[in-house]
C-alpha cells in the first residue's frame, strides 16, 4: 500500500499547502465530481466533420534515412506486441489488457472514474504501468511507420487498438479517466495519429466520421475544461491539459465548444508556460526531465496553432525559446542535461524509434524553429519529430510569428534566478552546482532535497552522480531515499533531510538556499571556476559550501563548513554507475572505461570523517543508481560519518590526473 499519500494526515498536510482560492476551486470540484456521477451525457451531433490539420508536402520526405530506419524497427516490435515501460518488458500488446499491470499482475477496478483508488497499489497496481500505453504514445510511433513506409498494416493495428481502448474506456469509467495530464497527452497523440494517418483510407472512418471516436474526443475535453489541476497542483500537468485541450480543439475543431475550449486552453497554455519557467529558461520545478516535458508540449502545441491558423501570444513563443537556449547553455559535451529532481520518463510527443537522443532531437527542433547560436553544441543526430515539427512551425521572428529578441551572446553559465551554475573546462570536465530554491509552488511536488549538491561528469559519464527517481508510487522507502538529502551529493546533519516531506509528492518545509559567488570567467581564461553557497535547512546551523574547478590542473575541490552548534555529520558522494572504486582510508581511487580508453581519477575526502563504501543495501536503502523511471542498479556511495564543530571545514579533492 503506498504509505502517507491518502491518508487523512496526508490529506491535512496537503490542505495546509493549499490558498483559500485552491480550497474553493477544489471545492466545485468535487461537486462537480458528485454531479457527474450519474450517466454522462452525449456528444453533440455533427455534421461535416473533416479534417485539414494535414502535414505539408514534403515532411515525410525531409525525414533521415536513419531515423526512419530506428523508427521502422521499433514499429515493428511493436506490432509483434513487444514494448519496455519502465524497466517492464511487455509482449502482450497485440491485444492489450488496458487495465492490466504487469509488473504486480493486478488489474484496475471497474467503475465511476472518481471512486478509483488509483494511489493504492494493492488495489489498483502500479498505476503508471497502466496509464503508459494508454498514452497512445507506442500508436503515434506505428502512425508514423506508415507515413513513412505506406504500409497499411501499421494504420490497421493503429485503428484496432484505438476501436479497443475507445470500447473498453467509456466516458469517466475506469482508471483512465482519473488524472488530466493523461487525458490531454492522450489527445494529443489522437492529433497525430490522425495527422500521420490521413494517406491510409480508412483515416477519416477512423476519426471524424466515427460517432464513438468524436465521443470520445468531445468527452475528452469536456473533463479537461472541467478539472484543471490548481493551485499548488499547476506544474508540468497543466500544461499537458493545455496543450492537449489546445491540439485537440484546433484540429478537431467540430464542436459547439471548440471555439470556446480553444480560447480557455490557450490562455492557460499562455499562463502556466510563463508561470512554470524562469526568466532565463529553466523550469522552476528544477526537475530536468520536466523541462523536457513542457518544451516539447510547448512546442506542440504552437506546430497545432500555426497548422490552423490560429495566432498565439508572442510570450509563448519567446518563453519557448528561452527553454531551448537553456537546454543548449546546460548540456554536457554529450549533450546531457543534469539530473536534477524527478525523472519519470513523461514525453510529449513521440514519433522516434528506441535509440534516439531527446536531447539531441529538441535541440535540433530548436535549430529548426528558432535557430541556432554560434555558441550551441554542434547536433549531428537525426530523428523523426524535428522535420514534422518544422514543417508545421513557422519559423521564428518571420512571417509575424513573433519579434526577434536578444539572446545571449556567450553560453551562460550562471542562471541566478534558479540557483544553477554549471562549472566546466576544456578538460572534459562538467559540474553542476545547485544553490536554487528547493522546487516549484507551495507542495514542490517533484523537488528532491539536495541543496548545496554538485553532480560532476567526465566526457559526459556520471563519476559524482545525482542518482535519479526509480519510483512514485508503491514503494515508500525507495521514494524516500532517492530524493533524500543522504541520497545526493550533500551533507546531512543528525540523520534528517533539509527539507521536511509530508508525502510522495508534497514537502512541508522547504530548505532556503542563497547562492554568494557564482565566478564561472576564470575557468576558459586558464585560471579556476568558483562557486560558494549556503542553505538554512539545518536551523541554527547553517551548511555553506565552496567549489572550485580548476581545469588546467583538473582539479576540483569541495569545501563543506557547518556553522553553528556540534552536530553530527554523514558527506556523501555517489558515483556513477560505470566507476569502480578502491577505498583506502579517506583516498578513493576511481577507475572506469570510456568509448574502449581506460580513464582514472583520486577523490581525497575529508580526513576528519571515517569512510565507509556503500554498495547495493537494501535495509535501509543505500548505493544505488537509477538511470530511468522503474529502474535501479548498485553503484558505489562513499559516506563519510563524524562531527561538524563550526571550527573547520570538510575538504574534498577530486583529481583527474590521479
Amino acid at each position: 500500500m503506498t504509505v502517507g499519500s491518502g491518508s487523512p494526515g496526508w490529506y491535512l498536510r496537503r490542505l495546509s499547502r493549499m490558498g483559500p482560492r485552491e480550497v474553493g476551486g477544489r471545492a466545485v470540484d468535487a461537486v462537480r465530481r458528485r454531479r457527474w456521477r450519474s450517466a454522462p451525457p452525449d456528444c453533440p451531433s455533427v455534421t461535416g466533420a473533416r479534417f485539414t490539420a494535414v502535414l505539408p508536402e514534403g515532411a515525410i520526405a525531409a525525414v533521415s534515412p536513419d531515423a526512419a530506419k530506428r523508427l521502422v524497427a521499433e514499429a515493428d516490435r511493436l506490432m509483434a506486441g513487444q514494448a519496455e515501460y519502465f524497466g517492464v518488458v511487455r509482449d502482450d500488446l497485440v491485444d492489450p489488457d488496458w487495465c492490466y499491470d504487469p509488473k504486480t499482475g493486478r488489474r484496475a477496478p471497474w467503475g465511476y472514474a472518481f471512486d478509483v483508488p488509483y494511489r493504492n497499489e494493492d488495489a489498483v497496481g502500479d498505476i503508471k504501468q497502466i496509464w503508459e500505453p494508454s498514452r497512445h504514445q507506442y500508436l503515434t510511433r506505428l502512425a508514423a511507420a506508415y507515413a513513412i513506409t505506406g504500409n497499411e498494416r501499421y494504420a490497421e493495428r493503429v485503428a484496432e487498438h484505438l476501436r479497443s481502448w475507445w470500447a473498453a474506456n467509456a466516458p469517466l469509467r475506469g482508471v483512465h479517466w482519473v488524472s488530466g495530464i493523461e487525458l490531454g497527452i492522450r489527445l494529443l497523440s489522437w492529433v497525430w495519429i490522425r495527422r500521420l494517418l490521413d494517406g491510409w483510407p480508412g483515416a477519416a472512418g477512423l476519426f471524424e466520421g466515427n460517432p464513438v471516436a468524436r465521443n470520445q474526443i468531445w468527452h475528452h475535453q469536456r473533463w479537461l475544461a472541467a478539472f484543471p489541476s490548481r493551485g499548488s497542483s499547476a506544474n508540468n500537468h497543466v500544461v499537458a491539459e493545455a496543450a492537449g485541450q489546445f491540439a485537440a480543439a484546433c484540429a478537431f475543431g467540430w464542436f459547439p465548444a471548440s471555439a470556446r475550449w480553444r480560447a480557455g486552453a490557450l490562455r492557460s497554455l499562455e499562463r502556466h508556460l510563463r508561470s512554470n519557467t524562469f526568466h532565463s529558461g529553466l523550469n522552476r520545478e528544477l526537475a530536468t526531465e520536466y523541462h523536457g516535458l513542457v518544451l516539447e508540449l510547448g512546442l506542440a502545441a504552437v506546430a497545432e496553432a500555426d497548422a490552423a491558423g490560429v495566432p498565439v501570444p508572442a510570450s509563448i513563443r519567446l518563453v519557448l525559446l528561452r527553454m531551448t537556449d537553456a537546454l543548449a547553455a546546460v548540456v554536457d559535451g554529450r549533450l546531457r542535461p543534469p539530473r536534477q529532481g524527478d525523472a519519470d520518463d513523461g514525453h510529449g510527443l513521440v514519433v522516434d524509434g528506441a535509440g534516439t537522443d531527446r536531447w539531441a532531437s529538441l535541440l535540433a527542433t530548436g535549430d529548426a524553429v528558432f535557430g541556432r547560436l554560434d555558441w550551441w553544441p554542434t547536433v549531428t543526430a537525426t530523428d523523426v519529430r524535428t522535420p514534422l515539427l518544422a514543417a508545421l512551425v513557422r519559423p521564428y521572428g518571420k512571417h509575424g510569428a513573433a519579434p526577434t529578441v536578444a539572446r545571449p551572446a556567450r553560453r551562460p553559465a550562471h542562471f541566478a534566478d534558479a540557483g544553477m551554475t554549471i562549472l566546466r573546462g576544456p578538460a572534459e570536465i562538467w559540474c553542476r552546482c545547485d544553490g536554487g530554491p528547493h522546487g516549484f509552488l507551495s507542495i514542490a511536488a517533484h523537488a528532491h532535497a539536495d541543496a548545496l549538491s554538485v553532480e560532476v561528469r567526465h566526457d559526459g559519464v556520471d563519476v559524482l552522480a545525482d542518482p535519479g527517481t526509480f519510483c512514485y508510487h508503491g514503494q515508500p522507502a525507495w521514494r524516500r531515499y532517492f530524493r533524500s538529502t543522504l541520497g545526493h551529493n550533500t551533507l546531512q546533519l543528525d540523520g534528517g533531510d533539509q527539507s521536511v516531506s509530508g508525502g510522495p509528492f508534497l514537502w512541508t518545509r522547504h530548505a532556503r538556499s542563497r547562492v554568494l559567488l557564482a565566478d564561472t570567467s576564470g575557468a576558459s581564461a586558464g585560471g579556476s571556476a568558483r562557486w560558494c553557497a549556503e542553505h538554512d535547512g539545518y536551523l541554527p546551523s547553517v551548511h555553506r559550501r565552496r567549489v572550485e574547478l580548476t581545469p588546467a590542473a583538473e582539479e576540483l575541490t569541495v569545501v563543506d563548513e557547518v556553522r553553528g552548534p556540534r552536530r553530527a555529520v554523514r558527506l556523501a558522494f555517489h558515483l556513477g554507475p560505470a566507476i569502480a572504486a578502491d577505498l583506502v582510508g579517506n583516498r578513493a581511487r576511481l577507475t572506469w572505461t570510456r568509448d574502449g580508453e581506460d580513464r582514472s581519477a583520486v577523490l581525497d575526502l575529508p580526513g576528519q570523517l571515517s569512510w565507509r563504501a556503500h554498495r547495493g543495501e537494501t535495509d535501509p536503502p543505500l548505493g544505488w543508481y537509477s538511470a530511468g523511471f522503474g529502474r535501479k542498479e548498485p553503484a558505489t556511495t562513499l559516506v563519510g560519518t563524524g562531527f561538524a564543530d563550526g571550527v573547520e571545514g570538510f575538504t574534498t579533492v577530486l583529481r583527474f590526473r590521479g
